[in-house]
């Protein structure tokens, strides 16, 4: 059926072609700054846009207090495990790979040591002063994995982090004592005998940041929402390369996070629009998502034209797709791309309000 109805949208552009998403689809969002949109001459209101998801280093008063007074809800993405900079600046955070070398980067992402601790008290402290200048509406974790990249058709996938810190917290958790030897001895080793053990606290680690930055939230801000963006991956993909390469364990999150935000970016990835509802069908049922109970599901699709184009009636594909399943919510990638394309704006107020 949804196949069918993605061959309706390709027939024509604009309104006529999307039609209002259903009513339990409350949130509907956009990420990016809306300076773009607002320079374009267009309110959020009179496009349906009740949330903006906003880089939170493009946060300003100014933009949170228009958005609000244009009746948008504003929630902060937060880096999380970007790794670009920091590591030139401190290479005892770079990740290692098993070889016992730093690894580069994934071709455009540059990870970082997740148990590096100046890394995560930098990155602490930055929540910290973002919760207290902002009357934000939440925080979205963003680079929730460790070093790899998955948003290319063939994914960049290291096995890391074999520094220090990772071997001795390794071993801390989980008492396991490593031989003796280099950094390529023990990765070896590990790979060969406790790779079951590696693979588990690898998701631990990411898991144990998602706790920590709750609580921050909990304690600076309570009531607001933590969200994760996320590899749009099954558990068999790639050889399971979610959880195995990543660390991403979907039901460790989950009591951990208020809303799932798979990244599901067609293009970038190589896959047809219909993917996306498959996808988002998929992820409702894996997680026994159902609407109205935490964690919810908003997902992000996409809207910007690289690698290569994105079309209006594309757009409104897979922004159906991203509606289906038991979605309660929806953004696109990017405010931008819709604000510069006058047939995207088109099929956004109709998807968002109808006309």
């Amino acid at each position: 059926m949804r196949r069918l109805l993605g061959m309706w949208l390709l027939i024509g552009l604009g309104s006529e072609a999307a039609g209002e998403l259903p009513p339990q689809i409350a949130v509907r969002g956009g990420y990016a700054s809306p300076k773009p949109f607002w320079e374009a001459g267009a309110r959020l209101d009179e496009y349906g846009i009740n949330a903006v998801f906003v880089h939170s280093g493009s946060l300003s008063t100014e933009l949170v207090t228009r958005a609000r007074a244009e009746g948008a809800k504003v929630y902060a993405e937060f880096p999380t495990l970007n790794g670009k900079g920091y590591v030139d600046r401190h290479p005892e955070a770079w990740p290692i790979n098993e070889r016992g070398e730093r690894e580069p980067p994934a071709t455009w992402f540059m990870g970082v040591c997740p148990t590096e601790p100046g890394f995560r008290a930098f990155r602490m402290r930055e929540l910290d002063r973002l919760l207290e200048r902002f009357e934000i509406d939440g925080v979205w974790m963003d680079y929730v994995h460790w070093h790899a990249q998955f948003e290319d058709p063939r994914p960049v996938l290291p096995e890391t982090c074999f520094s220090p810190t990772c071997l001795a917290a390794f071993e801390a958790a989980t008492g396991i004592r490593l031989p003796e030897g280099g950094v390529s001895e023990k990765a070896r080793w590990i790979l060969a005998n406790r790779e079951t053990a590696w693979r588990d606290w690898r998701c631990r680690v990411l898991a144990d940041w998602a706790a920590e930055m709750r609580s921050i939230i909990s304690r600076k801000r309570p009531g607001i929402l933590l969200g994760i963006y996320h590899a749009p991956w099954t558990d068999e993909e790639f050889g399971g390369a979610r959880r195995r390469i990543l660390g991403l364990d979907f039901d460790l999150l989950a009591p951990l996070v208020d809303v799932f935000s798979p990244m599901a970016y067609h293009a970038r990835m190589g896959r047809p629009a219909s993917w996306v509802g498959d996808y988002i069908e998929w992820f409702s049922g894996r997680l026994g998502i159902e609407r109205g109970r935490r964690p919810h599901l908003w997902p992000i699709v996409q809207a910007h034209g690289e690698p290569c184009m994105v079309s209006a009636s594309e757009f409104a594909e897979v922004m159906r797709g991203g509606a289906s399943g038991q979605a309660s919510g929806l953004m696109m990638f990017t405010l931008r791309s819709v604000a510069e394309d006058p047939e995207k704006m088109k099929v956004l107020r109709a998807l968002y309000r109808g006309r």
